[in-house]
């Protein structure tokens, strides 16, 4: 069995200034020279030293690729263009905007972070790095990369680029996602750090990491470390990083209820945490009646389906809609959609949880992408929402 060890190579640079001698900054020189000829200059976040428009990028940005990003970016700054601004938004505003990017907890943390920063910061942003990675949905890398680019500081970054980088180039034959060997990655980060030119070596790792070292199909050819890359001398690079050990996908499935009643949708208020939390999405039957492992019409028993909407009124007709997969980081939910036209609304006074939306306004509703793509399809088809944006790095478990 390999050791941990044998596995991630001791880390080279930096270790002489250790024993006295002198660094070996080739790595870091190589890197800020090929950014500063090759890499991406002209992203709507970079030539600004403003910390609120370069962290609501970096948060954006997390699992997420720069085009997908950046219409989201545009919008978000054009209604919320200072940190206050966003940090007075209702919870509903700040979700509708986000709504069809993904990952939702980053959308919830951005609106905490926000208002604490704005309350107890006065709406300042801290300049270090230890400081910024205590702020809600801000860790070490991004608060690493703020405290770069908006400040000038010297800290290093590790965001699934960065790794999928330094495995390749150092020949690290173990998964980056144990504990171990992160923090081997962490000390070889820090330990390339260069003493000056600190923000463009920090984008030149990301802009390596997106345009030339990508998981697939990476451009070796056009690479100014890979005539020190070991994956590429060994002929690893397809194997390198080594993926996370494969195991079963859980599969989830749910029924979900399309109460329609005079030109209007019943949505419900999902909790604030959790799978889409804080946005609005369709009622769902009991988890305890879609459990079945068809996930077809047949599980949701009759009785359990016709209480439920018996909760809403009095319904005229019910149908089977096609049913469809949405696919998370960590499982796949399978989802039975009906459609239940109502004869008689219940009168739902006091209940907050679920609201009536006119169905020529889904658009700006925010609403899951799946579930809003559905909706869309019935209702406003003209308008269909554009593809869920492709994710750049997988979710972490315990995400959304």
């Amino acid at each position: 069995m390999k050791r941990l060890t044998d596995a991630v190579p001791p880390v080279t640079q930096g270790s002489d200034q250790a024993r006295g001698g002198a660094r070996d900054l080739s790595f870091s020189t190589a890197v800020v020279d090929w950014q500063r000829a090759h890499g991406r200059h002209a992203l709507p976040w970079q030539q600004t030293r403003d910390p609120y428009r370069i962290w609501l990028s970096e948060i954006m940005l997390q699992q997420t690729q720069v085009s997908a990003v950046i219409p989201y970016y545009e919008r978000f700054l054009a209604q919320f263009p200072d940190v206050k601004s966003l940090a007075q938004a209702p919870a509903s505003e700040v979700m509708s905007l986000w709504s069809g990017l993904g990952y939702y907890t980053r959308a919830r943390n951005l609106h905490r972070c926000a208002q604490v920063v704005s309350g107890e910061y006065e709406g300042s942003f801290p300049s270090e790095p230890e400081s910024l990675a205590e702020l809600p949905g801000i860790g070490r890398s991004t608060a690493a990369a703020i405290a770069a680019f908006a400040f000038g500081r010297r800290a290093a970054i590790l965001d699934g680029n960065v790794k999928r980088v330094f495995c390749r180039v150092f020949g690290i034959d173990a998964w980056p996602g144990t504990r171990a060997v992160e923090d081997a990655l962490w000390v070889r980060a820090e330990a390339l750090l260069p003493e000056v030119e600190i923000e463009a070596y920090t984008q030149g790792l990301m802009d390596l990491g997106a345009t030339l070292c990508t998981r697939s199909r990476p451009q070796c050819g056009r690479c100014p470390l890979a005539v020190r890359c070991v994956a590429l001398a060994t002929d690893r690079v397809t194997e390198l990083p080594v993926r996370k050990p494969s195991k079963a996908i859980p599969q989830r499935h749910a029924v979900m209820l399309v109460v329609e009643d005079g030109g209007q949708v019943l949505l419900e208020q999902r909790p604030p945490s959790g799978i889409w939390g804080g946005l609005l999405s369709l009622p769902e039957l009991p988890q305890a009646s879609a459990t079945s492992a068809a996930a077809s019409a047949a599980s949701a028993s009759y009785d359990a389906m016709h209480a439920r909407i018996a909760a809403f009124g009095e319904s005229a007709s019910v149908e089977p809609l096609p049913p469809f997969t949405h696919g998370f980081t960590h499982f796949k939910l399978h989802v039975v959609p009906y459609r239940v036209r109502l004869e008689k609304r219940r009168h739902m006074a006091g209940e907050l949880d679920y609201q009536w939306v006119d169905t020529g306004t889904l658009a700006n509703a925010p609403l899951p992408a799946p579930v809003k793509k559905l909706l869309m399809g019935l209702y406003n088809p003209a308008q269909q929402p554009q593809p869920q944006p492709q994710m750049a790095l997988p979710l972490l478990a315990g995400e959304d």
